[in-house]
């Protein structure tokens, strides 16, 4: 597998050949310390088998960086980054192959904020230096930090960067993880450095669609993944995240103009369970909604096109989207709940003749509509016993 890189325009990643780059994410914050590589390799493997493409992982796993892997092994010699503990990493080492046998790229975490006593600015650049040309000829790799997206934290993250450019050479993509929200955007988007975007929304799902959307808007383009989100059956703040708020939240991150990653709760709580969890509803709807998608024509060069809805656009957490493609071939709204929208079909496949379809986010299994006229406003609503739908234009 080669290196994937950002796309000309900014907008999406191409792999090493130049063709479109599907990011499909998943949270696996504790794949290196809190798995037998063995097990690591079987994740890795289902999560292929559901299409993932990008498997976020936590080089030390979850906290200061002091706790050890199952075999007993912290990442450093006395919790000293100045003194990597090759045992550990000879474990991370063999999930990095893994990852590589599945063709998957691993965005991995070099520093967390719960880091600045552990990776103190002193002691940053050389770490990084020495991760990166660990990992130097895996060119399915990419860089991500977890700062507070405070300028207080770019000092650090500037030594990170110099030392992971020392390291690789500048051969691998660099991003930032802001923990908590808001977006790596609110504070660097203007760092030559930072290649593309990424979010946390965390426990608030309306941010979703405005986050992503502002990101979509700024100068210089680049691209922007929705990274964390809420988790699979987690309750923060209420009841229990369903598939269908995964769902929503894809949908959201995608049709908005990003690129999404996935979460269940389970993952970094009790990764000892995975058997229990890796194949939920909500990881399986993520396939659904990748294969929905790349079976459009050109659907990289989807485009973000709200004004297709006139009205019934909601708010929060039923929000409602839409985006067409570049060409204009096909139009797309998510209805993210039961909902009436007004669609302009003035605006529908360029105001040319259409013929619409329903399509079900939890199958991908389609209701045919029919042709719809190229003039005035037309109203749809979800389907009856659907939780959710998507609505279909196509020339």
């Amino acid at each position: 597998m080669g290196s994937i890189r950002v796309s000309p325009n900014g907008r999406y990643f191409v792999d090493a050949s130049g063709e479109p780059f599907f990011w499909l994410g998943d949270t696996q914050w504790q794949l290196f310390r809190e798995f037998t590589v063995e097990d690591a390799a079987e994740v890795l493997r289902r999560r292929k088998a559901q299409e993932f493409s990008a498997i976020q992982i936590m080089i030390t796993g979850e906290g200061d960086g002091t706790t050890a892997n199952l075999a007993g092994e912290t990442p450093w010699l006395g919790d000293d980054p100045a003194a990597p503990n090759e045992a550990y990493f000879r474990n991370a080492d063999a999930v990095v192959e893994a990852a590589l046998a599945t063709d998957q790229v691993l965005v991995l975490g070099v520093y967390h904020k719960t880091q600045r006593e552990t990776i103190p600015l002193e002691k940053a650049r050389a770490y990084a230096r020495w991760i990166a040309e660990r990992y130097r000829d895996s060119p399915h790799v990419i860089w991500t930090m977890y700062p507070e997206a405070k300028d207080e934290y770019v000092p650090i993250l500037r030594e990170l960067v110099a030392g992971l450019r020392e390291g690789d050479g500048g051969t691998h993509l660099i991003t930032v993880h802001p923990d908590p929200s808001p977006a790596s955007s609110s504070f660097i988007h203007e760092e030559e450095w930072l290649d593309f975007n990424m979010i946390q929304t965390w426990h608030d799902l309306g941010l979703n669609v405005p986050m992503v959307r502002d990101d979509y808007a700024r100068t210089p383009a680049k691209p922007t993944v929705m990274a964390e989100g809420g988790y699979e059956t987690a309750a923060h703040t209420g009841p229990p995240w369903t598939p269908l708020d995964c769902r929503r939240q894809a949908w959201w991150s995608y049709l908005c103009g990003g690129h999404h990653s996935y979460g269940h709760h389970a993952n970094w709580a009790s990764p000892g369970t995975w058997r229990d969890w890796i194949d939920s509803p909500g990881a399986r709807h993520m396939t659904v909604c990748r294969q929905v998608l790349t079976a459009l024509p050109h659907w990289w060069d989807l485009a973000p096109e709200q004004d297709l809805i006139v009205s019934g656009a909601g708010e929060g957490e039923g929000q409602n989207v839409a985006a067409r493609s570049a060409s204009d071939d096909w139009a797309l709204v998510y209805l993210s709940g039961t909902a009436t929208v007004s669609i302009n079909m003035a605006r529908v496949c360029g105001g040319n003749a259409s013929r619409a379809s329903w399509v079900d986010p939890t199958t991908g299994e389609r209701v045919e509509i029919g042709h719809q006229p190229s003039v005035g406003e037309a109203p749809f609503t979800t389907p009856a016993g659907w939780e959710d739908a998507l609505l279909l234009f196509e020339r």
